[in-house]
């Protein structure tokens, strides 16, 4: 099997390492010269075989929509795109719409993973006709972790489910983060916690709220004790907005998710510790960018595909 991979960021990057050692062979391409297989679109497009499957990993909105725009163009009846990044579910039927005229086929993919994904696998999140879905079942399985497949990939519904899913996906995260977080910066402000790293240590085994969390949250701790490094600044680029849109909509109540959203908004106006934890989380899982103490009104762009 060979696929086209468009965007070699953060996670893009390693997903074409995971492919590839899966024995599947990728062409992917990226301004970063350094990083790309081809110098053009056009010659990704020439190099993958018909029927093609491409592969989009770029940030959401005006690039994906440029990228998708192009390829438009550029590909033939019977090739498929897929969109694997943070796009709005809202997008995804105008992207089907738009490949639909000249006979290209659409599916929209939430991945979760981070910059671990390499290593442990991705979570993923299929929207799309079935049988779209079935043509790119391989890549799927070779990026996913090993196990029972039901345990790290759905095929939501139809196209814009998958980008759905993951939107609430990362609001759910929005509000385990938090929650975390809150912890940490009450146990900061007893005098009697002498072990505040230790405390979260101990969490990890047996306790009702072990989690990868947790465990990067300790890591983030070994790290960086005491969050000296890190603003309590922390950036949302969508999703969480979303899904508290969408809980709006259909008269969903969802109050920790929108509070952690909130608190984000809060972050912005003072240095908090519990927010210094939520952007050291978020740097730990996606490797997303963060402020050092008094930068943040340098006006440091965030980084792409951030939850």
């Amino acid at each position: 099997m060979h696929i086209g991979l468009i965007g070699l960021g953060k996670m893009g990057f390693n997903m074409r390492q995971r492919l590839r050692d899966a024995e599947i062979e990728v062409t992917g391409y990226d301004r970063n010269p350094e990083r790309t297989d081809v110098e053009s679109v056009d010659a990704l497009v020439a190099k993958v075989p018909a029927p093609r499957i491409i592969w989009v990993m770029v940030p959401a909105g005006e690039i994906t929509d440029s990228v998708i725009t192009d390829l438009a163009g550029k590909l033939e009846p019977g090739d498929l795109v897929i969109d694997g990044g943070n796009s709005k579910f809202t997008e995804d039927q105008k992207h089907e719409a738009l490949l639909a005229e000249k006979g290209i086929g659409f599916v929209d993919v939430g991945v979760s993973g981070g910059v671990w994904g390499l290593a442990n696998g991705y979570g993923l999140m299929a929207g799309g006709d079935p049988d779209r879905v079935q043509a790119a079942m391989p890549l799927f399985d070779a990026l996913r972790p090993e196990g029972p497949r039901e345990e790290s990939f759905v095929h939501v519904g139809d196209v814009g489910a998958g980008h759905y899913a993951k939107m609430v996906h990362n609001g759910v995260e929005y509000g385990l983060m938090q929650a975390y977080a809150e912890g940490y910066e009450l146990l900061e402000a007893k005098d009697i916690i002498k072990d505040v790293h230790g405390t979260f240590r101990a969490w990890q085994k047996g306790t009702v709220v072990r989690s990868w969390l947790l465990d990067l949250m300790v890591k983030a701790l070994e790290e960086d004790p005491g969050l000296s490094k890190i603003a309590g600044y922390v950036e949302d680029s969508g999703e969480g907005r979303w899904t508290v849109e969408e809980a709006i909509a259909h008269a969903v109540p969802a109050p920790a998710i929108t509070a952690a959203l909130f608190a984000r908004f809060a972050s912005r106006q003072d240095d908090a510790p519990a927010m210094k934890m939520v952007a050291a989380l978020r740097n730990q899982f996606g490797g997303h960018a963060v402020r050092a103490p008094g930068a943040r009104d340098a006006g440091e762009q965030p980084n792409d595909n951030q939850k």
